[in-house]
């Protein structure tokens, strides 16, 4: 072999254990972040800096969003059922994803001939909204995938329902459950009723969407349909 390409494999090598040790440094950041959230509560997300910054260019930069944190006990259980039934029937038995929800949700979006449903099960949506950015590919939903794993190997459900619960958001700037139900009902997020809760649940798609649209007759539907199935519904205690 010549020199010359002697140089190039060794370089080659070089530049492939580079970039090992880069992904692996990024993955250690990302486990040291959700060790430290088993405990401490988020200050925000990568999500809603990104929505932060998108809003300050549309507005100025005073615009702020809305977000209180508040603790598990704090939210009404009928939000915390709503957004189970809603989002992911199955949060309580499965490990991160629910095989059986992206096979319905893959078979109705070949009948529809488009995408009307997603897979995600609420652990792969706090994945997502925690860490990464908005750009759909192979390799961010791999990443997605490995967080998820993260999420629910070091959290209990009730933590990560409760970190979901504070962070999703729920209009322009409305992030949590406290700002959303002040925002929308004037009231506490400890106080909400079971439509108010499932009408919230309901919206979390296309909160933005359905924020202007409140009069929106699919959205009626939908929270009456996740209202009548929150009864059959369990929480994390």
């Amino acid at each position: 072999m010549s020199r010359f390409l002697r140089n190039c494999w060794r370089w080659l090598w070089r530049g492939i254990a580079l970039m090992f040790v880069l992904v692996l440094a990024y993955e250690l950041w990302i486990f040291a972040h959700v060790w430290w959230y088993v405990d401490h509560n988020p200050s925000a997300t990568a999500f809603m800096e990104r929505r932060l910054a998108q809003l300050q260019e549309k507005l100025g930069d005073d615009a702020e969003l809305k977000y209180r944190w508040v603790p598990y006990d704090k939210i009404s259980i009928h939000l915390k059922r709503a957004l189970i039934a809603a989002e992911d029937a199955r949060f309580l038995e499965h490990d991160g994803f629910d095989m059986e929800g992206i096979e319905k949700a893959l078979k109705k979006n070949e009948k529809k001939g488009h995408v009307v449903a997603g897979g995600s099960t609420i652990s792969q949506q706090l994945a997502k909204n925690l860490f990464l950015s908005g750009t759909r590919s192979y390799l961010r939903k791999g990443e997605e995938a490995i967080i998820t794993l993260m999420l629910e190997k070091m959290m209990t459900k009730r933590r990560i329902l409760e970190i979901y619960m504070n962070v999703i958001e729920w209009g322009e700037g409305v992030y949590g459950a406290e700002a959303a139900a002040r925002h929308y009902f004037k009231t506490s997020a400890a106080h909400l009723s079971p439509y108010q809760a499932a009408r919230l649940a309901a919206m979390v798609p296309r909160p933005r969407f359905f924020e202007k649209r409140p009069n929106s007759p699919y959205l009626a539907r939908h929270t009456a349909t996740i209202e009548a199935r929150m009864v059959q519904v369990a929480v994390p205690k």
